[in-house]
């Protein structure tokens, strides 16, 4: 059992399935931790239950939101939660200076207050550790609903990945172990060399719009628009897109509706389809953050 964090108030603020994995892992690890947004569960027992986000930060060292972040007005993500739990400016400003915060990927009025009331904001969704493992989960959902919303199977069917870091990596590997013939799109020669080594069949995006006619389904893992109107008018009018990105995505699904293509916006499948898997990451990832940060 992991220990370290003796002596470190932690505030958890709302979540979904993947902070009950994270919640008693720190615990274990010997934090005080205090969490809002949830009822009485059997997964936090012996952990101090608070009503607002104002008691749960009180005194804590670390604070802790759930990777999906907030929208712009501070509201965070929590499934279990009876009523809405929000950060304010507020009570965010009270924060001791030096306060470490946790977050998957913020958005720009929380780094401005990082910079304003001098906490320590930590963004892990593009860390290394975090992403790597996440995009096993990333990979296997995005086939998941593949599976389900195409009517035709994986096997022999013309798939493009666009994008070849972490998830897109992971991605061409699973179809090409079901048999889809695969076509992976990059823009670094490197990346391209890299796809072609391991098998698979390679489109630079400037060839992307000439392409593109014979995909069946595309994943986009690419945050940055590439499936532009001029390219979805060159797909096939049954293709699914299945859009991987970090909102909004790479796609223009304004084009694609005028189009009449399906396409559909899934970002941060791994607490969507398996939470489990995804908080066990982060119960191994964030725990090291706390103790790399404190002292």
């Amino acid at each position: 059992m992991e220990t370290g964090l003796e002596g470190i108030r932690v505030a958890v603020l709302g979540g979904d399935e993947r902070e009950l994995v994270l919640i008693p892992a720190l615990a274990r690890a010997g934090a005080e931790v205090v969490v809002t947004g949830y009822p009485p569960r059997p997964e936090l027992a012996g952990i101090k239950l608070v009503d607002t986000v104002a008691g749960a930060v009180e005194g804590a060292q670390v604070v802790i939101l759930p990777m999906p972040g907030t929208d712009d007005q501070g509201v965070v993500r929590a499934v279990f939660a009876s009523e809405k739990v929000q950060i304010t400016w507020e009570v965010f400003s009270r924060l001791a200076p030096g306060t470490l915060v946790i977050i998957g990927t913020a958005k720009p009025f929380l780094r401005q207050w990082a910079g304003k009331f001098g906490f320590r904001l930590v963004e892990i969704a593009e860390e290394d550790e975090v992403a790597v493992l996440n995009a096993v989960p990333t990979a296997e959902g995005a086939l998941e609903m593949a599976m389900h919303m195409l009517p035709i199977t994986i096997h022999g069917c013309e798939a493009f990945v666009l994008g070849f870091g972490r998830v897109g990596q992971v991605l061409a590997e699973r179809l090409a172990g079901l048999h889809a013939r695969t076509t992976v799109v990059a823009r670094s020669r490197a990346a391209l060399a890299k796809a072609w080594a391991a098998g698979y069949s390679t489109c630079a995006f400037g060839s992307l719009p000439a392409e593109i006619g014979r995909a069946q389904i595309v994943f986009n893992t690419v945050p940055a628009p590439v499936l532009t109107e001029m390219v979805l008018a060159a797909t096939l009018p049954e293709v699914l897109i299945i859009d991987l990105a970090s909102a909004p995505g790479g796609t223009d699904f304004q084009a694609a509706q005028k189009l009449e293509r399906k396409a559909v916006l899934a970002p941060g499948l791994p607490g969507k389809v398996a939470p489990l898997t995804a908080g066990k990451v982060l119960a191994a990832v964030i725990p090291r953050i706390i103790r790399q940060n404190s002292g």
